[in-house]
């Protein structure tokens, strides 16, 4: 997301290129071969300076998964923002995108927001007739509950593999929900309790975004309980010969839905202290992955 510049409808520029080069080296370096986009991403920037990238080395599409995401239109013109899931409008925002990557193919779409006025079977058909052009080759969703992705399911015979959803230490709602059945709080946490138990029971692969909690325990501290916990991140990182970032990745992957983080940063420096979590099975104990959950919520568990 934050490739191509500005978030603005302004051209890009060399530099900007440039920079989506440097961050898909370190990344590479790193062992991470997924690229995740949207098509509304600095307005349709961010797929079009990584698709200068592709054209500069025609040999990397072919070692990496490329992945992009649409369904949301930004406000414009006066108009509101809004959610579009309709045939016709989706299988003209895949071409699009597929054109600024420099691209024939998507490995995987994701549908990136639900839309309630578009019905399942009216996605589906769109999905479908996107997969039979060879346009796309997996199907996902992002920032849906596990009874929406039930209901396109059963209209699909091609498998849903993967939904998007905010998860880090800083953002544990999807956790939370877990543990707060039978108490006051549950009514003031709103993640869609079942949601994570679908995915695990049917195979979908949850995708963190936000995965490193924009920097809150790795440097950017706010709250003296982003100050304690950071803390105790550091201490992990060098008992285990690992970096922050790495332990904040951990605590995700570790996880029993195995759950794959989305790696936000575009400073190569930071993309580099993340390849312990491709290369290295997390190493927290059972333990310490509650102290990090503990520390980060600052109270106790119910």
């Amino acid at each position: 997301m934050g490739l191509g510049g500005a978030w603005n409808t302004e051209p890009y520029g060399p530099a900007d290129i440039d920079v989506a080069e440097k961050a898909i080296g370190a990344a590479l370096d790193a062992g991470i071969t997924a690229f995740d986009h949207a098509d509304i991403y600095r307005h349709g920037k961010a797929e079009s300076v990584f698709g200068e990238v592709l054209a500069r080395a025609p040999d990397l599409r072919g070692r990496i998964l490329l992945q992009s995401k649409c369904g949301i239109q930004l406000p414009a013109g006066g108009r509101a923002g809004f959610y579009d899931l309709r045939g016709g409008g989706l299988e003209d925002r895949v071409e699009e995108s597929l054109d600024r990557l420099r691209t024939d193919h998507l490995d995987v779409l994701l549908l990136h927001r639900p839309d309630p006025l578009t019905h399942p079977d009216a996605v589906a058909a769109a999905v479908r007739r996107l997969h039979e052009q060879g346009l796309i080759r997996h199907i996902g969703v992002s920032n849906m509950s596990g009874a929406q992705i039930a209901a396109l399911q059963a209209r699909l015979d091609l498998p849903i593999v993967a939904n998007q959803l905010e998860m880090s230490l800083s953002r544990r709602d999807w956790v939370e929900s877990g543990v707060l059945v039978n108490t006051t709080q549950a009514t003031a946490n709103g993640f869609p309790h079942g949601t994570v138990e679908h995915c695990i029971d049917t195979g979908v692969q949850l995708q963190a975004w936000g995965a490193l909690a924009q920097g809150r325990y790795t440097g950017n501290e706010q709250t003296p309980a982003e100050r304690a916990t950071a803390e105790l991140v550091r201490r992990l990182a060098r008992e285990k010969d690992t970096t922050p970032e790495t332990i904040v990745l951990w605590w995700l992957q570790r996880h029993p839905a195995a759950i794959a983080p989305v790696i936000g940063s575009t400073n190569p420096s930071r993309i580099v202290a993340c390849g312990d979590a491709v290369r290295r099975k997390p190493i927290l104990s059972h333990e310490e992955w509650y102290d990090l959950w503990v520390a980060a919520r600052d109270e106790p568990l119910p």
